[in-house]
């Protein structure tokens, strides 16, 4: 009882004092007032009375800002060095009341919320932990560090995908531009200029910029998990593996290139795929796992795959990756594999054929009539392919269907080109009669002039000169 009565005493006193800076307008006086009330607090281990003070000397009439920043700062040093749980909680509520709408707190403020999100995870209320996560707008703080902004909206993306809220993930995600990983790190570290000063720098706990965007596409993955979208979670691998620290080891760098063929294999055929897998297969690095290579390539070469002798070949590999970087590939992989190389086979056979009976096409894809059918009307129908099925005469076309300006455009051209044909023609037939005039007036040129000498051989005078 005595203790607390000094404690009191000693709070009233500087109360006094507080108050006298604060009218005064005496910045440095009213901080150092507000942090010893404060700290008095802390070391008699008074939290309720150390709360009370907070709020109190909060809404001290025309408080100075330096004094309400100085004051956060200083009782969020003591909330590790709470002794209960409940304690931490009940002190960063108060000082969650206290910088309730101050700009100028905002940081301590998102700070303070990330500690108590992290308390309720803990607790195992991650619905909670995401709502109080998603209070807070870091992107609208000019004041924070480019790499603590983009921290917090990835904890806030985290919890949403652990709450299976993917709708706001994606909202969530879409805050980070993919090119602010790419940001030159050297301009970074030159002398700010005066204005930049304004910038706080990031914790210590806050990972690097290179760090995070692997944190940001690992959360990719997860995301695009959910559906399945195999194309972007092989382009978000593809980003990891350009990490420099990545690509630098290979025991990171190959369970990524693994992923990536795999991933590649899954992905329906569209340019991007395509061009995604070409570049793939001009890694050098690809030839450190040559199994993949070879995969790659029979993706790349127009043949026709047989299913089982490729799923025999690869079954190991493909159950091998529930035990590397990302885990298994899916529930759903092994069924879209053999779709893949069934689509694959498809698009080989309309490279050969334009026409192909039904019972053909089932022959070579090792499937029966109306799995083939099935599987041609499926791609028809997402515009991977065009054809046509005869089904009472049990063909298929995959001749593309001119429309009427086509068909004009084709004859005009055929047209144009026999046109040229013709010119050309008859310039080479305007040649060879000038050469042959040529050749026929050379001839007779030199048949005069023989007439002529031999005229004039036997034409002489009686002195037996020429006349």
């Amino acid at each position: 009882m005595e203790g607390k009565a000094n404690l009191e005493a000693a709070i009233e006193q500087l109360q006094i004092v507080e108050k006298q800076m604060r009218l005064a307008g005496d910045v440095a006086g009213t901080k150092k007032a507000v942090t010893e009330i404060l700290q008095l607090c802390f070391e008699a281990k008074d939290w309720k009375t150390l709360n009370d003070q907070i709020t109190l000397l909060s809404k001290k009439r025309g408080q100075l800002k330096q004094a309400v920043t100085a004051m956060v700062q200083q009782a969020m040093q003591y909330i590790d060095e709470t002794l209960d749980l409940d304690t931490r909680i009940e002190l960063i509520k108060t000082l969650n009341s206290v910088s309730a709408g101050k700009i100028y707190v905002e940081i301590e403020r998102a700070r303070l919320i990330r500690k108590l999100a992290k308390i309720k995870e803990e607790q195992g209320l991650i619905a909670e932990a995401a709502d109080l996560m998603q209070e807070v707008a870091v992107e609208t703080f000019g004041a924070m560090a480019k790499t603590e902004k983009i921290a917090f909206i990835l904890e806030q993306v985290r919890l949403c995908l652990d709450r299976q809220d993917y709708v706001r993930a994606q909202i969530l995600s879409r805050k980070i531009s993919p090119r602010v990983f790419d940001a030159d790190t050297s301009k970074e570290k030159k002398k700010p200029k005066e204005v930049d000063n304004v910038v706080e720098a990031a914790p210590a706990d806050i990972p690097s910029l290179l760090e995070l965007k692997r944190i940001y596409y690992e959360l990719m993955i997860q995301y695009y998990s959910h559906d399945d979208d195999y194309l972007e979670i092989c382009r978000c691998y593809k980003a990891i593996y350009e990490i420099p620290p990545v690509k630098e080891n290979p025991a990171q760098w190959i369970p990524v290139l693994r992923k990536i063929c795999w991933y590649l294999v899954l992905s329906p055929h569209d340019p991007m795929q395509s061009s995604l897998l070409n570049s793939t297969l001009k890694d050098k690095n690809l030839s450190e796992i040559p199994n993949f290579k070879l995969l790659l390539k029979q993706l790349v070469t127009m043949e026709v795959i047989q299913w089982t002798s490729l799923w025999n070949a690869f079954m190991n590999e493909f159950e091998n990756e529930k035990n590397l970087l990302g885990g298994s590939l899916g529930d759903k992989a092994a069924e879209d594999l053999k779709q893949r190389i069934i689509e694959h086979n498809i698009l080989v056979v309309s490279k050969y054929y334009s026409r192909i009976t039904v019972k053909r096409i089932a022959e070579l894809l090792c499937l029966s009539i109306q799995e083939a059918e099935k599987h041609l009307s499926d791609m028809v129908v997402s515009k991977a392919l065009v054809a046509k099925i005869d089904r009472p005469m049990g063909i298929v076309s995959f001749q593309v269907a001119k429309d009427s300006n086509d068909i004009l455009n084709s004859w005009a051209m055929n047209l144009e080109k026999l046109l040229d044909l013709v010119e050309k023609s008859c310039h080479q037939i305007h040649k060879e009669t000038m050469v042959h005039k040529a050749a026929l007036k050379a001839v007779m040129d030199l048949r005069t002039v023989v007439y002529f000498w031999h005229m004039l051989y036997h034409w002489q005078g009686p002195n037996g000169l020429c006349l």
